[in-house]
């Protein structure tokens, strides 16, 4: 008898699977590689709304856990993870140098935004207006740590590679079946595949397609992330990430022209120097309605339960998130009502009648 099948391996089923572990449960994560998000997302910790210079949902106390919960990784793999690296805003005019001003008053701002403006980064990303520079934010990298992480679960036995088939699952009042296997609980993780899922698609789970570009430009040497219209990030040999688009009405994975056209377009506004697209890649953001995580127990069936709607920030909601969970199940602590998925009980009565 397993203690718990995770049906998801990406950012959402790696730090539910890790505080689990950390409790010496037995577990076994299911994962076909078909939702990407976790694998192509730009990986940046940031706990800044740099379109509002706002504070992130939480993001203070996010920040902190994550750091702390990819650092014991690193340790835990032996691999790099964590590469703090300095984000600078491009402002457009006048007004958004005043806002981020304004911001600075603003509760737990003043932690992350450089009140010193810098008039020049980078000879081939001019700005008229300056830059300001947001202060505690990196990346993790995402693709390293999916990929040996699930190694790891591998070696130990806790990890199978196959599509999760919902004809061959059954759920009893004190455990589940899947397929020969049993276990006491399941978690789904399943990011955007939430969709296809019978238990929990009455869920409000919006998915928004992101798309970025590889460019390699010889000349840039930036070794700062850059947020104009678009991010760039350094990934080096002379290499970077452009993106993201947000896109709420395509949800297929494949890159389009329509949104390599979008960055191209961004990104030539700002950008002076010859560069060439080596690559381009997608993924769908699992994102809710309220723009909150939809966490916690199924309605009916006491031992399901469901980690998911992340959006764009899984890097810093997951582990906070993972961990308010299994302490939710395994202690009995209540979970905060605006990540509860209780908050959508009626659009479960109403598919349900």
């Amino acid at each position: 008898m397993l203690d718990y099948i995770i049906v998801g391996s990406g950012l959402s089923g790696i730090a539910v699977a890790e505080k689990l572990l950390s409790k010496d449960k037995k577990i076994l994560v299911y994962d076909d590689n078909s939702q990407s998000s976790s694998t192509v997302a730009g990986g940046i910790y940031n706990p800044v709304i740099l379109k509002r210079f706002t504070l992130a949902w939480n993001a203070n106390e996010q920040l902190d856990t994550a750091l702390s919960f990819y650092s014991s990784l690193e340790k835990k793999l032996d691999i790099s993870l964590i590469h703090p690296l300095p984000i600078y805003r491009r402002f457009h005019s006048v007004e958004e140098q005043n806002n981020w001003f304004s911001a600075m008053d603003k509760p737990y701002l003043s932690r992350f935004l450089d009140e010193k403006l810098v008039s020049t980064i980078n000879p081939h990303i001019p700005a008229s207006h300056s830059f300001g520079h947001v202060k505690e934010t990196g990346v993790v990298n995402t693709e390293l740590l999916l990929e040996k992480y699930r190694a790891y679960l591998t070696e130990i036995n806790s990890f199978q590679q196959e599509t999760f088939d919902f004809d061959q699952f059954e759920v009893n009042e004190d455990h589940c079946i899947y397929k020969n296997r049993k276990a006491k609980k399941i978690i789904f993780c399943d990011g955007f595949g939430l969709k296809k899922n019978p238990y929990f698609n009455y869920l409000p789970l919006n998915g928004n397609k992101g798309e970025y570009l590889i460019i390699k430009a010889q000349d840039l040497k930036l070794e700062v992330a850059v947020k104009s219209s678009v991010f760039i990030i350094p990934l080096g040999e002379d290499l970077y990430k452009v993106g993201a688009t947000y896109n709420n009405w395509d949800k297929t994975k494949e890159p389009t022209q329509e949104g390599k056209n979008y960055l191209l377009e961004k990104l030539n506004g700002f950008l002076n120097c010859d560069f060439e697209v080596v690559d381009q890649i997608a993924g769908i953001r699992p994102a809710a309605k309220d723009r909150k995580p939809l966490v916690g127990k199924h309605p009916k069936h006491g031992n399901m339960y469901c980690c998911n709607g992340f959006g764009s920030r899984g890097v810093l909601i997951g582990p906070t998130v993972a961990s308010e969970l299994i302490n939710f199940i395994e202690d009995s602590v209540a979970l905060s009502e605006e990540i509860d998925i209780n908050r959508f009980a009626k659009l479960y009565q109403a598919a349900s009648s």
